[in-house]
């Protein structure tokens, strides 16, 4: 089962002073960890109305995202324009080949869907670079779990789960081993304070520190060898053992498949 990011509109959300505060925090921080270049080619897991992508498509990456809702992507489209590939499907069981994107992002994602360690584990591996998660820290101190769900735009009465830092970094060791890891925080101070307490937020350091209500950490992928989809091994004659993978092969049967 694929769950959408967010459940309200997220376009609402960010016409709100608050809304579009948080964001912006959330931006420097994925900018700061990830450091995007010109050219790299970025995929969005739960992409929901291309929020995140645009940060990208800002700094002049290659964007592609997945969600498994139709309206999510229209609206994604329309932000990101025709360059931008959008594709409705599931989280856990990605219609990409290996190593296939420079960067992959998760990001607000995981606290909904049913098997956050299988997730990390398919973005691990249509990644050939890096890769970022973003969730909401259960050791936050700006407030109630429904209060988090309120400030990053949940239903209060969306069943969830909030992560521990060290959660997601097992989750990642058991796929990978364990990488080397950059991680920080933003969202710092209970939404009340935020009238006279934003000059503070931004003095804060953004790396390393395990306060903030968002999380995110970075992390490279050892690019090691790539394979096709079991459907094109045959068509593609490529095993384990070939030095240079068939990128996007599998998205590229999928598109035929729909015409």
């Amino acid at each position: 089962m694929f769950i959408s990011r967010l459940s309200v509109s997220p376009e609402a959300r960010l016409q709100t002073q608050l809304g579009s505060y948080v964001f912006s925090r959330q931006r420097e921080l994925i900018l700061d960890l990830v450091s995007p270049n010109a050219g790299e080619r970025v995929l969005d897991i739960c992409c929901g109305t291309g929020n995140y992508l645009k940060i990208f498509k800002e700094k002049w990456c290659s964007v592609a995202g997945i969600d498994h809702r139709p309206d999510n992507l229209q609206i994604a489209r329309n932000k990101l324009g025709e360059g931008a590939e959008l594709v409705a499907g599931q989280a856990d069981d990605l219609p990409f080949s290996d190593n296939e994107f420079d960067i992959v992002t998760i990001i607000n994602a995981l606290e909904i869907l049913p098997d956050p360690s299988k997730v990390i584990a398919e973005a691990i591996r249509v990644c050939r670079q890096r890769m970022f998660i973003g969730f909401i820290n259960n050791f936050s101190v700006a407030g109630t779990k429904q209060k988090l769900k309120e400030i990053f735009g949940f239903p209060l009465n969306q069943n969830m789960r909030f992560f521990r830092l060290n959660e997601i970094k097992k989750m990642v060791g058991d796929s990978m081993g364990i990488p080397d890891i950059k991680w920080g925080s933003v969202i710092y101070f209970p939404t009340a304070f935020y009238s006279f307490l934003e000059e503070v937020e931004e003095l804060m350091p953004l790396e390393s520190n395990p306060l903030g209500a968002f999380t995110g950490l970075s992390f490279p992928i050892k690019y090691t060898y790539q394979t096709v989809q079991n459907p094109l091994d045959s068509p593609f004659k490529l095993g384990r053992k070939t030095k240079k993978a068939a990128q996007g092969a599998a998205r590229d049967m999928l598109k035929e498949t729909n015409k």
